[in-house]
């Protein structure tokens, strides 16, 4: 056996082979995107539907939020970046415009597609082609442009999500009505950014600022504790698509919201996804509600869920 150990030491990351967005095919564009209900005539679909197990927890979810609406107490949203790319931005966006949706958290991968959306009108990428070939994630504007939203949030000393959508409005980017972030920052909402550091492929860019990221993220941990806050007291939470991060990220928060602020828990929480993950099943479906409130576990596919939650919660809205 060789007794000398290599030693190994960081990649220079400005050795990497880059290339323009432009040449990028892409999975994901604006028009196939979804749109929100506008003509709520076929409104009677949901009073149409029976009174039992999910088709009845729907119904009192819906009731729930309305409940907590209401009452001035958030509906905050923990979203995975696949609802992004399935076209959902456009539905999100229109519940938020109309005071239903009161904030949004996401991974970091929310944003990369958030991004490439609001300049560009298309994301997403074939990544086992990329993969083969080493240009998986090698965009070099995506790069570019997320160094400068981590510069933004360090000088302004904001979190990650508002320095995101600040610098997209900021830019004028061609298709930023459709920018969930972008929306947020312009009606003054909470967007929050939860990183994990190697998990996307904005690490893989030379312009990847670990402490500016990690500063911004971290301002965001700390906003999102303060928003559970309210939504232990009688808001509604709902995790659309993150098997891992945002409910951890979640669970953390509301410990330190609950650490800060006593008093009885009458949060509303559910998890909506695929299939049904350990953690959120755990982290934000039984365990924050165990002492007060109540969780519910939807399972679909988003594409079809969150259009049909939508609907529920316009007609809801609308009728009272």
């Amino acid at each position: 056996m060789p007794s000398d150990k290599k030693k190994y030491k960081p990649v220079d990351l400005h050795k990497v082979t880059r290339y323009s967005i432009k040449k990028r095919p892409t999975k994901t564009k604006i028009k196939a995107f979804g749109r929100p209900i506008k003509n709520l005539d076929g409104a009677d679909f949901f009073d149409s539907l029976p009174r039992f197990l999910k088709s009845a927890d729907l119904m009192e979810f819906i009731d729930l939020v309305f409940k907590a609406r209401k009452h001035n107490f958030p509906f905050h949203l923990l979203l995975g970046a696949h609802v992004i790319k399935v076209g959902l931005s456009p539905i999100l966006i229109d519940l938020m415009e109309n005071n239903i949706v009161t904030g949004v958290s996401f991974n970091c991968a929310g944003l990369i597609h958030d991004l490439e959306l609001a300049f560009w009108g298309g994301t997403s990428e074939d990544v086992q082609a990329g993969l083969n070939d080493g240009s998986f994630g090698m965009v070099k504007e995506t790069g570019e442009y997320f160094g400068a939203i981590a510069k933004l949030a360090c000088e302004k000393k904001v979190g990650l999500g508002e320095a995101g959508g600040l610098f997209i409005n900021q830019e004028k980017a061609k298709h930023r009505r459709l920018s969930v972030f972008a929306t947020a920052y312009r009606l003054g909402l909470p967007a929050t950014i939860h990183i994990g550091i190697g998990t996307d492929t904005i690490s893989q860019h030379p312009e990847y600022n670990a402490a500016c990221l990690g500063e911004g993220s971290h301002i965001d941990f700390r906003l999102l504790a303060d928003i559970c806050a309210d939504i232990d007291k009688g808001g509604v939470v709902a995790n659309i698509g993150s098997a891992v991060i945002l409910p951890e990220v979640f669970l953390k928060a509301l410990t330190v919201a609950r650490n800060i602020h006593k008093g009885k828990n009458q949060l509303t929480t559910a998890n909506f996804d695929m299939i049904i993950h350990y953690r959120p099943m755990v982290n934000i479906v039984s365990r924050p509600t165990s002492n007060g409130g109540k969780g519910f576990n939807f399972i679909g596919h988003h594409e079809i869920m969150i259009p049909l939650l939508a609907w529920g919660l316009k007609k809801k809205f609308k009728s009272k």
